[in-house]
């Protein structure tokens, strides 16, 4: 494959305007000029509006930036891709999280691993303010319906081997993903019936059992303030039943999705670790939701939950 010409940067967006403020600005100073950022607002039609006003029309560069106002709370997945839907011409598509501030280089890497042609999918260095690595890739664990951030705990400036986290990584961090028109056309979009959590888990799953190879660019670095919008950053007996909920819920879809015989193992495993995890630090309140999250998930549930409703 050649070097994609141009890249659409795709950024969810949920009453969140400062934060997508601070994302947008950093695009600004970009080393790959040829892209343009749309937003998909979930928020409604006031936030949009607020959205709008805080972003420029366009960077400094001559880049257009968009706001698209959804029809309703789409989630994570069905914003990514509205945004990517709405920009057909393009020849890859950047979705970043809106709580990142990507390096100037960070598309540059990426947009240069994938045109080397093996791959259709690339992340990045995911990293936090401590300096500290949150994930090279992810590596989905089946039988336990549970992820390993491979590389979490190292440092920044530390060697990667980026052969050697290829070789393991399964699927991508959803803060930063480029993927291409192949990678579209053989995969398609993400599960919107996910609508929040794990939906790039089964992304990049569905992508490797397609035969599909999965690149890293270990120049490409983004700063994460994971979980800022849904509170899933928090100490685990603060954190709120929403992000609980959906992730205990999706890793079940995984499984269920993927490789459906491993499911009944799965789902005792995940009990099993949701209630070691939560029993340990005496977070009952938290295990409450996790259980409610996990019975969903056993039941099919799917879309927007209940919680929001």
């Amino acid at each position: 494959m050649s070097t994609p010409r141009h890249v659409t940067i795709c950024i969810v967006g949920f009453h969140n305007q400062d934060e997508i403020s601070r994302c947008v600005a950093a695009l600004a100073d970009l080393t790959y000029p040829m892209f343009d950022v749309v937003v998909c607002e979930n928020g409604g039609r006031w936030s949009w509006e607020k959205l709008r006003a805080a972003l420029p029309e366009k960077l400094p560069g001559g880049q257009g930036v968009e706001c698209i106002c959804a029809p309703g709370n789409l989630g994570y997945a069905g914003g990514a891709n509205l945004a990517m839907r709405s920009r057909p011409e393009s020849d890859a598509w950047w979705i970043v999280n809106p709580d990142t501030v990507p390096e100037r280089d960070a598309l540059s890497a990426l947009v240069e691993r994938l045109s080397r042609g093996d791959c259709h999918m690339v992340g990045s260095v995911l990293y936090d303010r401590r300096g500290q690595v949150q994930a090279y890739g992810g590596y989905w664990r089946f039988w336990l319906g549970r992820p390993v951030s491979l590389g979490m705990g190292a440092g920044i400036s530390d060697p990667v081997d980026a052969a050697a986290v290829e070789s393991r990584m399964n699927y991508v961090l959803g803060a930063s993903m480029l993927v291409d028109r192949t990678f579209l056309e053989k995969v398609g979009l993400m599960r919107d019936d996910y609508f929040l959590y794990c939906e790039e888990v089964e992304w990049g799953l569905r992508a490797r059992k397609l035969g599909l190879r999965l690149g890293f660019a270990p120049g490409s670095r983004v700063l994460h303030d994971q979980g800022s919008t849904t509170g899933s950053a928090d100490a685990l007996h603060r954190r709120p039943r929403l992000p609980i909920y959906m992730d205990e819920r999706n890793k079940l879809h995984v499984v269920r999705d993927i490789s459906s015989w491993r499911f009944p193992i799965a789902a005792v495993a995940t009990f099993l670790l949701l209630t070691l995890r939560y029993a340990a630090r005496g977070a009952w309140l938290q295990w409450q939701y996790a259980v409610s999250g996990w019975w969903a998930g056993m039941r099919g549930e799917r879309g927007v939950p209940p919680v929001l409703l």
